[in-house]
């Protein structure tokens, strides 16, 4: 007997650019931000991000750097509404890990992003830190994922 959840019908891959317009219609910021486009095409010319397919669409996806401090860090992951706690955020986040080449995959969202947080914790992150000043009185919560 095999047992399956909706988590095990979520296939992650690198994202193309075929990929982009489904992306930013599944991301409700990114309809009100035009800035928000140019980063997640830089992020697929530079084979930084993928995507999460779920039924053929694209449910989410997630942005990535190697550049921070000598480590991976998750810069953004969006989940389309309809999909979101359905396993989505988490297998977007496991890919990233999984792409990793560092010992230590970093992220971080605001204080008042309870949502982001949670997600991080199920996702085997772990507080590492705090920046003040980006976003006044909503300190930024740095977070890390311990690869190797």
């Amino acid at each position: 007997m095999e047992n399956r959840t909706e988590a095990d019908e979520i296939v992650t891959r690198m994202a193309g650019h075929g990929d982009v317009a489904a992306m930013l219609a599944c991301d409700a910021y990114a309809q009100t931000h035009p800035e928000r486009g140019d980063a997640v095409r830089a992020a697929v010319d530079r084979d930084l991000c993928m995507v999460a397919i779920r039924a053929d669409q694209v449910v989410g996806y997630v942005l990535t750097h190697d550049d921070f401090f000598g480590h991976g860090f998750v810069s953004l992951v969006v989940v389309a509404p309809g999909q979101q706690r359905r396993g989505v955020g988490l297998r977007l986040l496991a890919a990233a890990a999984d792409a990793c080449q560092t010992e230590k995959l970093f992220t971080s969202t605001n204080q008042s992003n309870g949502a982001a947080q949670r997600l991080f914790a199920s996702a085997g992150f772990v507080r590492s830190g705090q920046i003040e000043h980006l976003d006044e009185g909503d300190p930024e919560l740095v977070y890390v994922k311990f690869l190797r």
